[in-house]
């Protein structure tokens, strides 16, 4: 509302053939605010969104906090399952949807169902509406994978969500010309960056519709035609932004920030060699601590592990050990979260809550968020960031981190993006191999990548199998699905040489029983197939 006064005639959202000014939105906004509270919305209501991308969508979410209550976001593109619980959960006073929203819930029994478009009466006032809400409020909830399966939702005061926005202001040092791309859905958290961001600066929002979202190059045309300045993305995403970019000079974008997943080093010299550079940063945060936690501008120089930075302003980082003490510089451990952004908990879960919202040590009567990530600090006081604590295996009785493998398989110049699990080699043992998935340029050769490793990692550490795919799996929100990485095929790397003995033939029954392939070359490696000392 502040910002509407300053700029009132500025361009705040952008769809297709669609724009609406500062003041304008702000009308539409207070019109179905209004409506909402004549509804019965108060502090601490939860009004559920489900509506397709567009303007009315962003409308209708403003529309939600400026009557008080907290938005709970749906993605009309999410499973029926998904959708249901969410809306079991979080039991809403009433449910904003739109067509596409009202099809993808099916029937809501006696939940008030609202058409926010066909709601927007011109009779209703257009002024900002006065309402209690105070900053320990709910601002919103979002829902998040839950290792039960069943997703959890996070909620969000205003508070923590003004802390979020003022750092992101601070950091980017944010120009009021800026035009951000929005590509995320409003059930994943870092849609939260760009409308508050933005629409709290002067800045310009362009939305995209769900086929265009997901569609690289819809997306870098629609960049160039925008004018783009900003975008926020996953590394997968800027590295095909950045690719585009390398044939061509004519672009207005200025910064891209990468989160959700590792960034490549690769992807910082990319973005600093384009005809005209582009800055390149790398955020961290769950969504338990309001979108992000720290912040990393990349150099052109960075190699190994790019680092996820400092904490932003207002907010604590602590690695700690199992006893809940501080580790040295260049140790792992644990990190945990303290400061401005830590959210409320966990909506009805006060287990879960009190299991991963712990008090501070450190600070008296303040909260801290275990993250169940690893890191370390490097001695410019920089964070690296290692994967998660359930992400460490065993393999053979040796304790492996995984992400440490990722990082090292990342440094090798023909990989842009590396992911290393751990799977059983057959259905019915529990022998467990390490599988490197890796992008990258038409070079990547297995061999050339168990040399590079060979050469910084135990062996122990060297993955068994590599899998070059074309891209990662991605989740509806634009995270790494493991689950969806395919199985690898067990077989000989090398082109295949028939035993010409009788004692080949035999070692290479032995060995293809043993490790359980169909066939194994003459010049086949034990070991490099898998095989170990066991």
């Amino acid at each position: 509302e502040q910002q509407v006064q300053r700029t009132p005639d500025a361009v705040a959202l952008v769809f297709e053939n669609e724009q609406l000014t500062y003041a304008q939105l702000n009308a539409r906004a207070n019109r179905l605010a209004h409506h909402l509270i004549a509804l019965g919305v108060r502090p601490e209501d939860r009004v559920a969104l489900c509506m397709e991308r567009g303007i009315g969508m962003v409308a209708a979410l403003l529309a939600i906090l400026k009557a008080g209550g907290a938005y709970v976001p749906l993605d009309p593109a999410y499973p029926g399952e998904r959708l249901s619980h969410i809306l079991t959960d979080a039991t809403p006073r009433l449910l904003l949807a739109d067509a596409t929203g009202r099809q993808a819930l099916g029937d809501t029994g006696a939940l008030t169902v609202l058409d926010p478009d066909a709601s927007l009466d011109d009779a209703l006032p257009q002024d900002n509406p006065q309402t209690t809400v105070a900053p320990h409020h709910l601002a919103y909830v979002i829902y998040t994978s839950g290792s039960t399966g069943k997703p959890k939702g996070v909620a969000i005061e205003h508070r923590t969500l003004a802390a979020s926005t003022f750092a992101r202001h601070q950091f980017y040092e944010c120009a009021p010309n800026e035009r951000f791309l929005l590509l995320s859905s409003l059930a994943f958290d870092s849609s939260v960056a760009g409308l508050f961001g933005t629409l709290t600066n002067g800045g310009s929002l362009a939305l995209v519709d769900i086929d265009t979202a997901r569609d690289p190059n819809a997306i870098i045309k629609l960049m160039r035609n925008r004018d783009i300045t900003r975008v926020l993305c996953v590394p997968s995403l800027g590295q095909a932004i950045l690719d585009s970019m390398s044939s061509s000079g004519e672009h207005k974008l200025r910064e891209i920030i990468v989160a959700g997943e590792a960034c490549p080093p690769n992807l910082a010299r990319q973005s600093s060699a384009l005809p005209r550079p582009v800055s390149l940063y790398n955020e961290y945060g769950p969504t338990e601590a309001t979108v992000w936690a720290t912040a990393y501008r990349c150099l052109p120089e960075e190699t190994n592990l790019v680092p996820i930075g400092r904490p932003i302003a207002n907010t604590r980082v602590y690695l700690l050990d199992a006893q809940h003490q501080l580790v040295p510089v260049g140790a792992v451990g644990e990190l945990y979260i303290g400061g401005a952004g830590v959210a409320r908990g966990y909506l009805n879960r006060a287990d879960l809550t009190a299991e991963r919202f712990l008090d501070d040590p450190f600070v008296q009567g303040a909260r801290m968020y275990r993250t169940g990530d690893l890191a370390r600090y490097r001695a410019d006081g920089n964070l690296e960031f290692l994967g998660r604590n359930d992400h460490q295996v065993k393999i053979r009785g040796f304790r492996i981190e995984l992400g440490e493998i990722e990082a090292q398989i990342a440094s090798h110049p023909a990989v842009r993006e590396a992911v290393v699990i751990a799977r059983a080699r057959h259905d019915d043992t529990q022998d467990q191999q390490l599988v490197a998935y890796v992008t990258g340029t038409a070079e990547i050769n297995a061999s050339a990548l168990r040399e590079h490793l060979a050469s910084r990692l135990p062996d122990y550490m060297v993955p068994s199998a590599f899998v070059t795919l074309d891209t990662l799996p991605l989740t509806p929100n634009g995270k790494l699905d493991r689950r969806a990485l395919p199985d690898p095929q067990w077989q000989s790397l090398d082109t295949y040489v028939a035993p010409r003995s009788s004692l080949e033939h035999t070692l290479a029954q032995c060995f293809a029983s043993v490790l359980g392939l169909e066939r194994v070359s003459v010049f086949d490696n034990f070991f490099a197939l898998g095989g170990h000392s066991l």
